[in-house]
């Protein structure tokens, strides 16, 4: 059993390709601003039908470093110090040390060329030999084959289906649930 603030500290995490920063009012305006001019195809990817103001935004950066159950990450290219993206650690369940795993690139430019696979090993590094968590999940629309692909490259294993989960353009669409368990995830961090 985790302690339920286990999250309470994001570090920066570093690999070869990307580093991860903590999400702060500092380096939070590229993150606001892809949030207020979201991609369309990027909402389709995510499932967000969800709008959102500069105020709304500023107000949910502010209050990341005050979360105990999740970790919010920019995502760094260290080649050239852009944001491209960002990602968390979320919805900590502390009593059977799981939580959830979300990311989102900044624009489909920035898919396809491995970023998201760098973050997500960083973050499952983190997850599970230095927070201790034993299972971290997340959920992919089944139509987005792309970011099915990388997180099984990763070690994310699908276990489920959301039957119907998502009404997109007047269709239904599943989500498919995906986990990596503790004794599953191997290696170090190739980010």
């Amino acid at each position: 059993m985790l302690p339920p603030d286990a999250l309470r500290q994001t570090p920066v995490l570093t690999g070869e390709r990307v580093r991860l920063d903590p999400l702060t009012p500092a380096n939070g305006d590229v993150f606001i601003r892809s949030g207020l001019d979201l991609d369309p195809e990027v909402r389709r990817l995510t499932g967000t039908h969800a709008t959102f103001t500069r105020a709304q935004l500023e107000r949910w950066v502010a209050t990341r470093e005050e979360q105990g159950d999740r970790c919010d990450w920019v995502i760094v290219d260290r080649a050239t110090g852009e944001q491209v993206g960002e990602c968390a650690l979320n919805d900590l369940d502390a009593g059977n040390a799981s939580a959830g795993f979300r990311i989102a690139l900044h624009g489909l430019a920035r898919t396809g060329q491995g970023y998201g696979s760098a973050a997500a090993r960083l973050v499952l590094d983190h997850a599970f030999d230095t927070v201790g968590l034993h299972r971290v999940g997340l959920e992919v629309y089944d139509f987005n084959s792309r970011a099915l692909r990388a997180y099984e490259r990763v070690g994310f294993r699908r276990e489920g289906v959301l039957r119907e989960a998502l009404h997109w353009d007047g269709e239904w669409h599943d989500a498919v649930l995906m986990s990596v368990l503790a004794h599953e995830h191997r290696g170090p961090a190739h980010g």
